[in-house]
């Protein structure tokens, strides 16, 4: 949705009639993902893509005809038909798009879960044996529903869904079919220690769309001049620091100080956390040292487990900017994977 969000909005500002399409299910070489959105106006404006130019013509089409019925649509593109060729989806890739008018309530509400940057998640009925409970659409959080209405059966297939974060289609036990679009916050980087490895690492995950982080309480390495651009900087010890951050399912956290005076108090506060990433930088002779001391400490070595350690995909990086390379690499892997 964010990357249509600033054209409708200036649409609806306009007084232009919108509608949305939506990528909902992809097969083989479809360019889009499911998700991908294209916005559409009944005056011929544009924005956005469903599969990268091959059937934007016959979805917009299909688009207007739905705002004007007030009736969602569910479509399908592929080499098994002769629309395929016509649209020119020719290149072996199957997709369905669901076309309606858009609803500004639920508009709203995704808006503000977006700009509040929280978990969220927006459902639409787009198949279904009663016709008119096709493009329904309704918003949940983790744990409730918090606009539209629907049946309590897909608001609880919608928080399921959730967990998993990622968008996808569900079938329900009666046969309908609901998109569930998965919001999620921004993701974070925390990097414990303001050391050479942390000045790239931390430039390489804002270009990557990640909140960055900094913890250090040592002047000379946590410091303005040092982190000009860094979205936090904390000048405390980590137990303290770790009280002014929030750690959940989308936060990744490096270690890099090589201190375990510094290190070490680190992994404590992270370690029992929903981090999905925790990586400490050392050799495996250092990382040794160090899951002796955390089983000394009374943790099992199934947590111990969670630690990347030593940090990054080896790519027997020398530089302190390869070696953020290697760790930013872990960090993508691990919250794709």
């Amino acid at each position: 949705m964010q990357e249509v969000i600033q054209d409708i909005n200036s649409w609806l500002e306009d007084g232009e009639t919108v509608g949305l399409a939506t990528v909902i299910q992809t097969w083989g070489s479809a360019p889009r993902k499911a998700g991908g959105k294209m916005a559409i106006t009944t005056g011929g404006k544009m924005s956005g893509s469903v599969s990268g130019g091959c059937v934007e013509g016959a979805v917009f089409e299909q688009a207007v005809e739905a705002i004007s019925n007030h009736q969602g649509k569910l479509l399908e593109f592929g080499v098994a038909d002769e629309t395929a060729w016509e649209v020119g989806l020719a290149c072996g890739g199957n997709i369905r798009v669901f076309v309606e008018g858009l609803n500004q309530e639920i508009y709203q509400s995704i808006q503000t879960i977006i700009k509040e940057d929280r978990f969220g998640a927006l459902a639409t009925i787009v198949k279904s044996p009663d016709e008119k409970l096709i493009g329904t659409k309704f918003v949940t959080d983790r744990s409730s529903l918090i606009a539209g209405d629907a049946p309590d059966s897909a608001v609880t297939a919608t928080i399921n869904t959730m967990k998993s974060g990622k968008s996808q289609l569900v079938e329900l036990e009666d046969g309908s079919e609901l998109f569930v679009e998965v919001y999620l916050p921004a993701p974070q980087l925390i990097m414990v220690g303001g050391v050479h490895i942390a000045v790239a690492l931390s430039q390489m995950a804002q270009i990557l769309g990640y909140k960055t982080i900094v913890i250090d309480p040592r002047r000379g390495f946590g410091n303005v001049d040092r982190f000009p651009n860094v979205d936090t900087l904390i000048q405390k010890w980590p137990k303290k620091a770790f009280e002014d951050v929030t750690i959940n399912e989308n936060t990744a956290v490096a270690l890099l100080t090589h201190d375990p005076k510094i290190d070490d108090p680190a992994i404590h506060e992270v370690l029992a956390s929903d981090a999905f990433y925790i990586g400490a930088l050392g050799s495996r002779k250092t990382h040794g040292k160090r899951i002796n001391r955390l089983l000394e400490a009374g943790y099992t070595q199934e947590q111990i487990d969670k630690i990347y350690g030593p940090i990054g995909i080896s790519i027997h990086a020398q530089t302190p900017e390869e070696i953020a390379v290697s760790v930013l690499a872990e960090i993508v892997q691990a919250r794709r994977g």
